[in-house]
């Protein structure tokens, strides 16, 4: 399947670390999302992020190395430009910030691709995430019958 993916993340602590060229960034404890795209295989890329021996390849890599994934949100798409209208909708929460700007948004215009939420409820991120694609009219593109 291909598509689009949310992984809802916990930094247990503040943590300072190197994300690849992008440089050295504090990041404080909670919870986070990422949101990538898999368009030649959602679970195989999944399994990849969730894998702790894995080659750094993605800024996320870097993040992962350091936090856990404590949940998967995927969405069945075949175009690129999802994961970038998922970002735009998942920006408009309260709670949502940009810790640190082109981390995973260096092949599009988006100010990053990870969102931290503080201390947020994990499931009440995961809620919001499914009623904000619901509100997203151009997610999917519509077949012809």
């Amino acid at each position: 399947m291909r598509g689009t993916y949310c992984l809802i993340i916990n930094m247990p602590e503040r943590t300072r670390m190197r994300i690849g060229a992008l440089g050295t960034f504090e990041f404080p404890e909670g919870v986070y999302v990422y949101v990538g795209s898999a368009l030649s295989g959602l679970e195989k890329r999944v399994s990849r992020h969730v894998s702790s021996s894995k080659k750094m390849r993605w800024h996320i890599d870097y993040f992962l190395k350091k936090a856990d994934v404590m949940s998967v949100v995927k969405i069945p798409a075949s175009r690129k430009d999802v994961e970038c209208a998922v970002i735009r909708a998942l920006m408009c929460c309260p709670e949502a910030s940009v810790p640190v700007k082109g981390l995973g948004s260096s092949d599009c215009t988006c100010k990053s691709h990870l969102i931290y939420f503080g201390n947020s409820d994990p499931e009440w991120i995961a809620e919001e995430i499914a009623m904000r694609l619901s509100l997203l009219p151009d997610l999917y593109q519509k077949t012809r019958g």
